[in-house]
């Protein structure tokens, strides 16, 4: 019998055989492949910078960081790697493109295109360095395009996603789901703290570059902003005097844009 048959029991209903190959490399990641990327904003980042008694030792991540910062779950390269050995133990990946040296061409952002493998099926990817330097930077790049070209064959697709993809549909996995989103009794409803949803809300606003990425970004976050302004005038009135002087000064450098398209992977 092979794993693509399925198997039955005296009196017993039929069993599923495990996933392979394609269809494995779908399977949501147990709870302890699952890491926490930190998502500071640029004010964030600069009050530690400039002061770094401001930041605190993550016990989430172990990254030193603002106490505010919101995190992101995502799949390291490690964890990924061992995902593509048991689907198909020869993946490949390759540039798509060489430099005259023969090592693989970076653009002018120092990123890269890649080809991914998997079970005869090949996919793109891109990958950059995320700021890094030296030959770290080359090992963020490679990473960062495996896991991106891997998510076009669906690994891992549930975290780049911000809502729920299959609502409707039974989950794989229960036991792994339910220790990766413990979510609360329907009775117990989370107390909402005016002061901490306006300083995320100004996070995000301050990194608009544009006047159309600010409104974007003010309509983004409508639910958020009324549910302020019924909880507290005065958090209400600061949201919007910053609003306003991030409009005015935005007026002023029209020509600047945000060109920001991060990815939780």
């Amino acid at each position: 019998m092979t794993t693509q048959q399925k198997v039955k029991t005296d009196g017993a209903a039929e069993v599923q055989p495990k996933p392979t190959g394609l269809d494995l490399l779908r399977q949501p990641f147990a709870a302890h492949h699952i890491s926490k990327l930190p998502k500071p904003t640029r004010k964030q980042t600069e009050e530690v910078r400039a002061d770094f008694k401001k930041g605190i030792r993550c016990q989430q991540c172990g990254q030193w960081h603002h106490p505010q910062v919101q995190h992101l779950d995502y799949v390291g390269h490690a964890a990924l790697t061992d995902r593509l050995l048991d689907c198909d133990p020869n993946w490949n990946w390759e540039p798509v493109a060489f430099s005259d040296n023969g090592t693989p061409l970076l653009d002018e952002n120092g990123g890269m295109w890649i080809k991914l493998t998997v079970c005869d099926q090949t996919r793109l990817g891109y990958g950059h360095p995320d700021g890094k330097k030296g030959g770290d930077a080359i090992k963020e790049v490679i990473g960062d395009a495996l896991r991106n070209a891997a998510m076009r064959f669906g690994a891992a697709l549930d975290l780049w996603h911000k809502g729920d993809l299959h609502a409707d549909e039974p989950t794989p996995d229960a036991d792994s789901a339910d220790k990766r989103t413990q979510q609360q009794p329907d009775n117990q409803v989370p107390e909402f703290n005016a002061k901490s949803e306006t300083d995320n809300v100004i996070g995000k606003l301050q990194e608009a570059r544009g006047i159309d990425t600010l409104t974007e970004l003010w309509r983004e976050a409508g639910e958020t902003i009324l549910k302020i302004k019924g909880a507290s005038k005065a958090e209400y009135d600061r949201l919007s005097a910053e609003k306003d002087r991030l409009k005015a000064k935005l007026t002023q450098t029209r020509n600047h844009d945000l060109g920001d398209d991060e990815i939780p992977f």
